[in-house]
């Protein structure tokens, strides 16, 4: 029941829901990435991951100072539900367009998008 609850509390965010949508387009994304999707601050995409990795949807891997998610597609605890989730977000017109902008954000330098995100953040 533990896990259903923590599953099923990291699915109960819209901006949750359209991390766990990028990441099951994308093999891995960065923080940074997934900040710029979402438009919000490192802390609140920080909450959002930590909710998401607690409930074993989302892992991440380290490399120099970049972290990069991805969806723990072995957990089998959720694969039925990640199924249902990738229909639903077929006919998704947020998740559509949430794909037109990682495309955009997959063009972009990381490296530069962070320096750009640091800047912002200070003014």
């Amino acid at each position: 029941m533990k896990t259903t609850v923590s599953i099923l509390k990291a699915l109960s965010d819209p901006n949750r829901l359209r991390v766990v949508a990028a990441l099951m387009s994308e093999p891995e994304l960065c923080a940074c990435q997934l900040k710029e999707l979402l438009n919000v601050t490192g802390a609140t995409v920080s909450r959002h991951l930590a909710l998401l990795i607690q409930a074993g949807m989302v892992g991440s891997r380290k490399e120099g100072k970049w972290v990069y998610y991805r969806l723990e597609k072995e957990n089998t605890d959720f694969q039925e539900l990640i199924q249902w989730l990738k229909r639903e977000f077929e006919n998704s017109r947020l998740v559509q367009a949430d794909r037109r902008i990682l495309d955009e954000i997959d063009s972009c330098d990381k490296i530069e998008m962070c320096r750009k995100q640091r800047r912002k953040s200070k003014q």
